[in-house]
């Protein structure tokens, strides 16, 4: 079990690291964006995304 969690965290890392390496001025614009949000936007985004990652890993599962 232990070893899925990392290798979980281990994806998760070269997900999040694609963005800014392939297209790292995008990805800046599309930080500056999500910063200029106001808080509950930002908390719905965040909710959609763990709500989604938790339907893969149940579909996976």
């Amino acid at each position: 079990m232990i070893d899925s969690a990392w290798m979980a965290l281990g994806l998760m890392l070269v997900f999040e690291g694609m963005m800014p390496f392939a297209m790292p001025a995008l990805w800046r614009n599309a930080m500056l964006n999500l910063a200029a949000l106001p808080d509950r936007q930002i908390r719905l985004i965040g909710l959609g995304g763990l709500l989604a990652g938790c339907a893969v890993v149940m579909l996976a599962a």
